[in-house]
């Protein structure tokens, strides 16, 4: 119990909760969630005084905070039955900050003099701060096209921000999506909670389901701080 306790106190959760009718990108459907079987409709199939729910989801890929693997760019790339697990669990990772008086576009001096190879890299901007508001959905920060290629050939494992998508949306091309998941990086939109984060010194996962011909899905990311679970030892 101790152990348990120590590690739930080293865990920061980084992920929206996913609730029936919220809508996490403009133009795409709120998700639905109800019973398929409820609790009062199981009495008659089971013993007096036992009792299940059974849900039902109905969600477009791309709800609350969710990750895109290479297939959502390409149709040839790995889907989410294909990603390597060692790619998006128990990654060594940074957070970057940039600062909301600045530009919305984040250029690759922010990521300039970082260790960056082999890390996932988490992108704290504080947009999370306007999620379920109209304001999220306009004047995002985003990562430039020449930040991305920063990232790539300095050898990032994931690349995550918490605002509304990583790239401009006005840019048709999407040129961050483009250049990382074509370097098979995966990409974790809509995080929250990366204030809470140190720079450095923690783990970074985000493993969706392993379903097939699927390019996106929701996960619960999360942050592991070593120093603090080797402070509560």
């Amino acid at each position: 119990m101790a152990e348990h306790t120590r590690r739930q106190d080293a865990l920061i959760d980084l992920s929206h909760t996913i609730e029936d009718g919220m809508i996490t990108y403009k133009g795409l459907p709120a998700p639905l969630i109800c019973d398929f079987l409820s609790r009062e409709q199981s009495r008659s199939i089971y013993a007096p005084g036992t009792e299940f729910q059974i849900g039902k989801i109905e969600l477009v890929a791309n709800t609350g905070t969710y990750l895109d693997t290479p297939f959502h760019r390409y149709a040839q790339g790995k889907d989410l039955a294909e990603l390597p697990l060692s790619s998006v669990t128990a990654l060594e990772a940074i957070t970057v900050r940039h600062s909301r008086g600045l530009s919305r576009a984040i250029g690759l001096s922010i990521f300039e003099r970082l260790d960056i190879r082999g890390k996932a890299v988490l992108v704290d901007t504080g947009w999370d701060q306007h999620w379920r508001t109209d304001q999220y959905f306009e004047g995002h920060p985003f990562l430039t096209e020449q930040a991305a290629l920063y990232l790539r050939d300095k050898g990032a494992a994931l690349v995550g921000i918490d605002s509304y998508n990583i790239d401009d949306i006005d840019d048709g091309r999407r040129p961050v999506h483009t250049i990382l998941l074509g370097a098979e990086i995966p990409i974790v939109e809509h995080l929250t909670g990366l204030a809470a984060l140190p720079e450095s010194g923690f783990t970074f996962s985000a493993a969706p389901p392993k379903i097939k011909g699927v390019g996106t899905f929701p996960v619960r990311a999360h942050a592991l701080l070593k120093s603090r679970l080797e402070l509560l030892r």
